[in-house]
């Protein structure tokens, strides 16, 4: 999934992908997207771990681009985030998301986000539900 010309607009915006380091990746695969994150002082708790809201951020973040990509005349607005998390990633560790579209409705798009640390091991299960509208709503 081509996501480049989102990545250009989220350059030129403030927000929470920005605070917490995202970087949005294309795929050759029509049904996946990917994203990268540095764990650092923006998105660790206190103890110098990934946050697990910033694991469950970065996956909802990622599945609304892909959404995005899917559909550029609408919005993707994140109505379900549920994950489970299965190791630790200490500060200076990247983390990379794949997310893979399950289900691509008029309304509803379902998202299966894996998080795995610089090792290629499983740190994250999340699965996204995206509610489609129309930009203005």
């Amino acid at each position: 999934m081509n996501i480049d010309h989102i990545n250009e607009s989220l350059a030129r915006q403030e927000g929470l992908s920005k605070t917490l380091g995202m970087e949005f990746i294309s795929t050759p695969e029509p049904d996946t997207c990917m994203a990268r994150m540095q764990v650092n002082e923006c998105n660790r708790q206190p103890f110098g771990f990934l946050s697990g809201g910033a694991s469950l951020a970065l996956a909802e973040n990622l599945a609304g681009v892909g959404s995005l990509a899917l559909c550029p005349d609408k919005i993707g607005v994140g109505i379900n985030v549920t994950g489970s998390h299965m190791k630790a990633v200490l500060e200076g560790d990247t983390v990379t998301a794949k997310a893979r579209l399950l289900h691509k409705g008029r309304t509803l798009h379902q998202w299966h986000v894996e998080i795995c640390n610089e090792a290629g091991e499983l740190i994250s299960s999340v699965e996204v539900t995206n509610y489609i509208i129309p930009k203005g709503k």
